[in-house]
């Protein structure tokens, strides 16, 4: 490897970072030194301690520490945290000779860091930030915002609103997703509950919180919102009375969205258990007040390149194909007649702007395009193989995993999981896939250029949410896929991120691009989808298609999914 002739393989793997051993923590850490500030440093540091082998309540409660404190602090917080370990073996730091011992007097403010954290705000500038965009709130804006504040200053427990429009909430300061917050499993059920305990430390924060915020609700599975409900009058049954007809543990609760994008994913399910499962579907919708936001903010940034005539002929046609009114019946399949001059024979796109990005509708598209690219552009690459193993588990009776082998696992692709094989360039552009360091905008879709890679550790700079112009180092982690379709578990580390010069029309949804490219190989094939595509950007002049199907008898027609019924409840 590199040069060297090693006497085992075992030392090889571990030269390639395949093996999960100390060493490799020293490495990366041997790696950055000459290449990162202290801060930086630190981050790393508490990031390996995340993807390692530490025990699973000292990872839990690093996520929610305060890089910024003192280094007397970290330095009592970890002290405080391994002496817990230890104890649970019969065992104290004083045990070995030349160890500190946490520092009583600093110990004491981290009785409940996940608090702690979620309270560190900076109130003065966040009111001069208020007194600055209240008044840039349009009518329908001003009077969603005036409701849900009333309720919330005046104690109005109980009210529950769907906001027919968007918020992104990973943007918010604080934000997070829903399944990390509320310890809601991946595989739901009827019976499902979220894994907080009563007397838990962020039980104490979800009693104490007046508001919750949660975008992007069509897509997620009504059973998450119902084992919400049920973990929510579980810790507040002793605060109300939980025979009230009302919802969420009379929580106030906001959710936004839009059903013309994309509904849950239920895999191989059909239109109809798909429309089952949407939260307006739910046992809780009937207590829920629809809010609309009918202005297209997203188009309206949009004024400087389009006059508002195009601007507002975009946007009918755009809402036209979300509702399926854009429509051809072709053997009862609906198609969209696609405008002349969006369709292009082949596909433009600079790689030097991150506003700009190719959109296709599955994976293995995506993967080529990107691999494509990659090829394309000037420089050394670099490759990064993944480790596969499978998960100890009972839970495999009815399968021999006995010819489950390295090969097979390797060849694997799921969605949000990093590829076995991962070739990049110094300056591509490359997205995370899975929450890092949501507190530091190291969330699942955040943007990044590489700008240094080593063996252990990928450098590189944030360039979209509330961090841009931050420099990180990402190293190897631990994934294991959330798909059932998959019969077993089995875990792969790879560094958690994948090129994103193309990306899936699902991953794209949220996100606001100058330039949009659409590669349709193949028709959409989800409700929503056709109209998450057209609808990231800012005007008509930003969007091009390329349709490239064999299968295509008219190639300036394209299918479009949408589940029309999935409209008559809201």
């Amino acid at each position: 490897m590199n040069g060297v002739t090693y006497d085992t393989f075992q030392e090889a793997c571990s030269t390639m970072g395949f093996l999960i051993d100390d060493k490799e923590y020293v490495s990366a850490i041997k790696e950055v030194t000459e290449l990162a500030s202290a801060a930086q440093l630190r981050r790393l540091f508490m990031m390996l301690l995340l993807s390692g082998s530490m025990g699973r309540p000292l990872r839990h409660k690093l996520q929610y520490l305060d890089l910024t404190m003192s280094q007397d602090e970290l330095q009592a917080f970890c002290l405080l945290e391994i002496e817990k370990l230890l104890q649970s073996n019969v065992k104290s730091l004083r045990n070995y000779a030349g160890m500190p011992v946490p520092n009583n007097s600093l110990v004491s403010q981290f009785s409940n860091l996940m608090l702690l954290r979620e309270l560190q705000y900076d109130t003065v500038s966040l009111t001069h930030e208020y007194d600055a965009n209240i008044f840039k709130l349009n009518e329908e804006q001003r009077v969603v915002y005036d409701k849900i504040i009333d309720c919330v200053s005046n104690k109005r427990n109980g009210f529950f609103f769907f906001v027919y429009g968007g918020i992104a909430s990973l943007l918010l300061p604080g934000g997070k997703t829903a399944h990390s917050m509320f310890n809601i499993p991946f595989e739901l059920t009827e019976d499902t509950v979220c894994r907080i305990k009563k007397d838990s430390l962020k039980a104490e924060i979800v009693r104490l919180a007046d508001l919750i915020i949660w975008d992007e609700a069509p897509m997620t599975n009504k059973l998450a919102f119902e084992a919400l409900d049920r973990m929510l009058w579980d810790i507040m049954v002793s605060v109300f009375d939980r025979n009230k007809d009302l919802p969420f543990g009379r929580k106030v609760v906001v959710l936004g969205g839009d059903f013309r994008q994309v509904l849950p994913v239920i895999p191989k399910g059909s239109r109809a258990e798909i429309v089952m499962v949407s939260i307006n579907s739910s046992i809780l919708w009937k207590y829920c007040e629809v809010l609309q936001l009918t202005k297209n903010m997203r188009l309206a940034s949009g004024l400087e390149q389009s006059t508002a005539q195009e601007l507002r002929s975009f946007l009918d046609w755009i809402l036209q194909i979300g509702e399926g009114l854009c429509r051809t019946l072709v053997n009862d399949k609906l198609f969209v007649d696609i405008p002349s001059n969006l369709i292009i024979p082949v596909l433009e796109n600079s790689v030097e702007d991150i506003d700009r990005a190719i959109l296709a509708p599955t994976i293995k598209s995506v993967e080529e395009i990107n691999n494509y690219i990659v090829d394309l552009l000037p420089g050394e690459e670099k490759n990064y193989l993944i480790t596969d193993s499978i998960c100890d588990s009972d839970a495999y009776f009815d399968v021999d995993v006995d010819w489950i082998n390295v090969e097979f696992l390797n060849q694997i692709r799921c969605s949000g999981l990093p590829n076995h094989l991962l070739k990049l360039k110094i300056g591509v552009h490359i997205i995370l896939l899975r929450n890092v360091d949501p507190a530091g905008g190291l969330c699942n879709g955040t943007q990044l250029v590489v700008r240094d890679l080593a063996t252990n550790v990928i450098g590189a700079d944030i360039v979209s949410g509330s961090n841009v112009g931050d420099k990180i180092f990402i190293t190897r982690m631990n994934s294991i896929p959330s798909d059932t379709v998959i019969p077993f578990k089995f875990q792969r580390r790879q560094f958690p991120v994948s090129l994103s010069f193309v990306m899936t029309i699902n991953k794209s949804q949220g996100q606001t691009l100058s330039t949009v490219g659409l590669f349709l190989c193949r028709p959409v094939f989800c409700h929503g989808q056709l109209y998450v595509a057209l609808s990231r950007v800012r005007n008509r002049k930003g969007l091009k298609i390329l349709l490239c199907n064999e299968e295509l008898v008219d190639p300036t027609r394209i299918e479009n999914v949408v589940f029309k019924e999935v409209f008559d409840k809201i």
